[in-house]
């Protein structure tokens, strides 16, 4: 039977982080998943955590591979749920309830499911909400304002999900939201609490400005680049305001 959900963990020497995303996972009210880990061959006790964790439906497959977007599309050929959820090592469920969240929001068969993020600092302490919001209308055209949708927090039918473009090697999870969007004709809301736990240290955080550059990038092939331009006018006084209210 083809569960509805297939949560994807893409991993390497990650065993100072995942216990939190295990924990996670294993403690999910609604049980109508897979657990599919997708591993760049660790040498650290990853696979061993992610085995004693004993979590039901997990596979496994470790193997070297080209980088964290190269790993995430053999997950994709590998995923047999019929939505997509990543959940990078570090980041987990907000609660218990948020997997039966996202399946309540399944049975109209959206394209993408989506819902709101809050931040955890490595102590696992929420430190805040994600400073940009999940709008409960949301569309391709709406992410020319940025990523206002968490990637774990953006839940994909594998139907309609295309492949991660491997130009980009920190913002092709933009780029792959704003693709699967377009071929989305209902995206579901699941409300103001958070579905997500995103931890404030991983790969995008650690190159942001490259990541920033990518971005720019994409959002001039998608909304044009003056248009482009003029918005990171605006981004820049949205910044600069975060760090004076700090």
């Amino acid at each position: 039977m083809t569960p509805t959900f297939s949560i994807i963990t893409v991993t390497w020497n990650a065993a100072k982080v995942i216990p939190p995303t295990l924990k996670s996972v294993k403690a999910q009210s609604c049980t109508d998943y897979e657990y599919l880990v997708v591993d760049g061959a660790s040498t650290d006790q990853t696979l061993q955590l992610v085995n004693e964790a004993d979590i039901a439906g997990t596979r496994i497959v470790s193997e070297r591979d080209n980088g964290l977007y190269d790993a995430m599309n053999k997950a994709i050929r590998l995923a047999k749920g019929k939505y997509l959820i990543w959940m990078n090592a570090g980041d987990a469920f907000a609660d218990a309830d948020s997997l039966a969240r996202l399946a309540d929001a399944a049975k109209s068969n959206p394209g993408v499911i989506y819902g709101q993020t809050q931040v955890v600092n490595a102590e696992r302490q929420v430190v805040g909400m994600r400073h940009l919001t999940a709008p409960a209308q949301l569309s391709a055209d709406d992410f020319k304002h940025g990523m206002l949708v968490c990637h774990q927090a953006f839940v994909a039918r594998r139907d309609i999900a295309p492949a991660y473009d491997l130009a980009y090697r920190f913002s092709a999870d933009y780029d792959w939201c704003i693709r699967v969007l377009r071929q989305s004709n209902h995206n579901a809301y699941v409300g103001e609490k958070p579905i997500v736990s995103f931890l404030t240290d991983g790969l995008t955080h650690k190159h942001h400005k490259a990541s920033l550059k990518e971005r720019y990038h994409i959002m001039c092939h998608y909304y044009g680049t003056c248009a482009t331009t003029l918005r990171h006018i605006g981004f820049a006084f949205r910044a600069l305001a975060r760090k004076l209210k700090k």
